[in-house]
C-alpha cells in the first residue's frame, strides 16, 4: 500500500509533466510575454503606427485613385487641397500617392535587408559560436573585414560597382549588415554553451546541429529580434540617404528617399513644404515605431527581464 502512495513532490512532478505534454507550460510563458508587451505603451503605439503605415502602403491602390508616376504639368507644385490632400510635386504627381507607394519599396528594402542579414548572421554565428575553433576564427576575421570599413562608404563603393537597382541595393545591405548579427549571435552562443543543460545534451551524444539550433538558439532569440528591428530602421534610413543623394533606388521608382530627393532644390525646400515635410514625418514615425517594437520585444522575451 505504501508503495502505491505518491508523495507531494511526485504529484507535483506529474502535474508539471502533464502540463508540458499538453503544451500548457509554453502557453503560460507566451501569455506572460504577450501581457508584458501589451503593458508597454510605447511598444503598443509603435506596433499600431507600424501596422497603419504598412497596411496603408500595401493597400495603396484602394486608398488613392492616382497613379504615383502620372505626370500633370498643369497642376505642378499645387498646394494641399481636397483633390490632392498633400499637394503635388514639380511634375504634378500626387505627393500622398507617392508616399503610399514609396512605403512599399522602402519597407521592402529595410525589412528584406534586415531579415536577409539576420538569416546569414544567425545561421553562421549559431553554429560557429557553439563549435569554436578554426571555423569560428575564420568567420570572425571575415566579419571584421566588412565591419572595418565605414558602412556608408562601403555601400557607395558597392553601388558604383554593381550599379543602381532595387535588388542590388538589398544585396549590398545584406552583405554589409550580416557581420553585426553574426557577432551578436556568436557572443550569445559562447555564453550559453557553458550552461549545464548544454553540457548534458552533449554528454547524451546529440548532434551538434540539434544542440545549437534547436536547444541553444531559442534562448538567444530576444537580442536577435531587437537587432532585426534596429537593422530594419537603419536600412530604411540608409536607403533614404542614398536615394536623397541620387545613389540609391533609381529615381523612376517611388521611394521615401526619392521623394525627398527633390528637396535638394532650395526654392522647393523654402516654398513647397508639402513635398518634403509629410514624407519626413512618415519616415520618422515609422523608424521610431520599429525601435519601440524592438524595445518591447526585448523586455517581454528576454528571460532575464521576466518577473
Amino acid at each position: 500500500m505504501l508503495k502505491n502512495r505518491k508523495s507531494k513532490l511526485d504529484k507535483k512532478m506529474d502535474e508539471i509533466k502533464r502540463k508540458e505534454e499538453e503544451g500548457l507550460l509554453g502557453g503560460e510563458t507566451y501569455s506572460r510575454a504577450l501581457n508584458k508587451f501589451t503593458n508597454n505603451k510605447l511598444a503598443v503605439f509603435g506596433l499600431i503606427a507600424f501596422l497603419v503605415i504598412l497596411l496603408a502602403s500595401i493597400f495603396a491602390p484602394l486608398i488613392s485613385p492616382y497613379d504615383p508616376g502620372s505626370i500633370d504639368v498643369l497642376n505642378r507644385l499645387k498646394a494641399p487641397s481636397l483633390s490632392n490632400i498633400l499637394g503635388t510635386d514639380q511634375l504634378g504627381r500626387d505627393v500622398f500617392t507617392r508616399i503610399l507607394y514609396g512605403g512599399r519599396i522602402s519597407i521592402l528594402v529595410g525589412l528584406g535587408s534586415a531579415l536577409g542579414a539576420a538569416f546569414i548572421g544567425v545561421t553562421i554565428g549559431c553554429y560557429a559560436g557553439y563549435k569554436g575553433g578554426l571555423l569560428d576564427k575564420t568567420f570572425m576575421r571575415i566579419s571584421e573585414i566588412f565591419m572595418s570599413f565605414p558602412r556608408m562608404i562601403l555601400v557607395l563603393m558597392l553601388v558604383s560597382i554593381l550599379g543602381q537597382s532595387l535588388w542590388n541595393l538589398i544585396i549590398i545591405f545584406i552583405l554589409t549588415g550580416w557581420g553585426s548579427v553574426y557577432r551578436m549571435t556568436r557572443s550569445q552562443m559562447l555564453s550559453i554553451r557553458e550552461e549545464e543543460y548544454v553540457q548534458a545534451l552533449r554528454a547524451f551524444g546529440l548532434n551538434d546541429l540539434i544542440i545549437s539550433y534547436k536547444h541553444m538558439l531559442p534562448n538567444a532569440i530576444a537580442p536577435i529580434l531587437v537587432n532585426i528591428t534596429l537593422s530594419t530602421a537603419m536600412f530604411i534610413l540608409q536607403e533614404t540617404a542614398l536615394s536623397f543623394l541620387g545613389l540609391g533606388v533609381p529615381l523612376n521608382i517611388p521611394t521615401w528617399g526619392n521623394i525627398l530627393n527633390i528637396a535638394q532644390d532650395l526654392n522647393i525646400l523654402q516654398e513647397n513644404w508639402w513635398i518634403w515635410l509629410p514624407v519626413g514625418i512618415v519616415i520618422s514615425v515609422f523608424v521610431l515605431s520599429i525601435n519601440f517594437i524592438g524595445d518591447g520585444l526585448r523586455d517581454s522575451t528576454d528571460p532575464a527581464q521576466q518577473g
